[in-house]
């Protein structure tokens, strides 16, 4: 490996590093937030946070072993176990969305404002965009694959960020309940897809071939 593509490999790390420690963040915040409100919007987004914090840990255990300088065969490993674990992942957070937001429609609770919750929305909206770029910049110069798509999911959360915003505006200006637990349920389409699409690509790593991982 040149000394350029192992400074770029330890940069990409850096920036996951970074989003680990944000999205830890986000999680701890977001989810108390959540549960002392009753916002299934707010739980739904830090579940969705706890997926994304597994997904940064998997890419700095990947970009750890490229660094060290890991043949071929246990690339396409990590990438394959990284990959089906985050689909695995991506699976439970759809299955716990839908049932709080059908929770939620059942009990026509009203969730209470917490500016801690809307704070920590507000930041992530900032942070979000520099970290895909981040991520993507040095996908893009390493030519991987999977830091490129983890610059994807990255925006994806702030759409989400954006949804669960509007739906606890709606809640605390508007007074409509409902519009807490539809916000979660939106959510849900764009994790699915995550976890399709990383089962998937997990499926399709033959860890045997004889060609470069990325």
């Amino acid at each position: 490996m040149s000394e350029e593509r192992a400074k770029l490999i330890r940069r990409g790390r850096n920036v996951e590093i970074t989003s680990l420690i944000y999205n830890i963040t986000e999680v701890a915040i977001s989810l108390t937030a959540g549960f002392m409100t009753g916002s299934s919007a707010l739980i739904s987004w830090g579940v969705d946070s706890i997926v994304e914090a597994n997904s940064a840990a998997f890419m700095i255990w990947q970009l750890n072993g490229e660094a060290k300088g890991i043949n071929e065969r246990d690339k396409r490993k990590r990438k394959k176990i990284a990959l089906g674990v985050l689909s695995g992942a991506f699976t439970i957070a759809v299955l716990f969305i839908c049932y709080e937001a059908i929770s939620k429609f059942i009990s026509q609770e009203t969730a209470s404002m917490s500016w801690w919750g809307i704070g920590i929305l507000l930041v992530s909206l900032v942070v979000n965009p520099m970290l895909a770029w981040g991520k993507y910049r040095y996908g893009k110069k390493t030519d991987s694959a999977t830091l490129k798509y983890d610059a994807i999911d990255t925006m994806i959360c702030e759409y989400q960020t954006v949804v669960v915003l509007i739906g606890i505006g709606l809640v605390q200006w508007q007074g409509w309940w409902w519009a807490d637990p539809v916000a979660a349920l939106l959510i849900v389409p764009y994790v699915a897809w995550e976890a399709y699409e990383s089962g998937r690509d997990a499926w399709q790593v033959q860890i045997d071939e004889d060609d470069n991982d990325e």
